[in-house]
């Protein structure tokens, strides 16, 4: 298979990035979607050229790093999949395939199509945790937990945080990755002492990272790579309500 690629290119966040086109053949239709960024950086340096910078790690799903859009979708045109996990078989032979980082103002640029995402980490460090002691593993494993609450828990614990909502919605916000990041928390037993403050000083991070408000167009739930529903964040904004008025978040302002 022969592609065509238009790829992003910007040195760093302070220099005007570019589109530039490049040409990968002999692609194969097993080949993930960054083998054949890998091809195309073999080729751009035996030819003395600089090669295209993306993040990547464990290329199972799992990580969340391999952030690009993708034709302009993010992580690509396949429902719940990363862009390591998007084979080359969903693509015609002599596609044109348009390659960008997440763009996001929360998102700055580091180079090509590597963005930086440390915002996200911020606000899970907000209030994206348990403080109280649980004691060793079978003190907690005592607390018994309903099984539909397990799952509830499960479904939001799946988010692997790659910011694909915040670049496929309209207004940046980062709202699906928040509500999965408290949701995870605020429903079992273990959260409950810290349940109105994690979701008032995590919504109110997310605020102060420039990410912007949620209009519920959806565009984030379509995007998931894990199919995170915008249950969760009804359930956030249910929260976050009800903390404001309880007062919480402002022991820790």
């Amino acid at each position: 298979m022969k592609f065509k690629l238009r790829i992003w290119r910007q040195p760093n966040t302070l220099i005007k990035g570019r589109f530039e086109e490049y040409e990968v053949d002999d692609v194969g239709p097993d080949e993930s979607f960054l083998e054949m960024l890998d091809m195309l950086n073999e080729q751009l340096i035996a030819n003395g050229g600089e090669p295209v910078a993306f993040d990547h790690d464990c290329r199972e799903g799992i990580c969340g790093m391999c952030g690009i859009m993708i034709n302009g979708v993010a992580h690509g045109p396949k429902a719940a999949t990363t862009a390591c996990q998007l084979h080359m078989r969903h693509f015609k032979d002599g596609d044109v395939i348009v390659v960008e980082p997440w763009r996001a103002k929360a998102f700055p640029v580091i180079k090509d199509l590597v963005v930086e995402r440390a915002a996200l980490d911020r606000i899970i460090q907000a209030g994206g945790y348990i403080s109280a002691s649980t004691g060793s593993a079978p003190d907690a494993n005592s607390i018994p937990v309903p099984k539909p609450v397990a799952d509830t828990a499960m479904d939001a614990a799946a988010c692997i945080g790659c910011g694909a909502c915040v670049a496929a919605c309209p207004n940046s916000s980062a709202m699906l990755f928040t509500a999965a990041k408290v949701g995870h928390l605020n429903v079992l037993p273990q959260g409950q002492a810290e349940r109105f403050d994690r979701a008032v000083l995590m919504v109110d991070e997310m605020e102060a990272e420039g990410f912007g408000g949620c209009t519920n167009i959806g565009e984030c739930a379509a995007v998931c790579p894990k199919e995170i529903g915008l249950d969760f964040i009804a359930m956030l904004n249910r929260e976050y309500l009800r903390g404001k008025l309880k007062g919480a978040g402002s022991r820790n302002a």
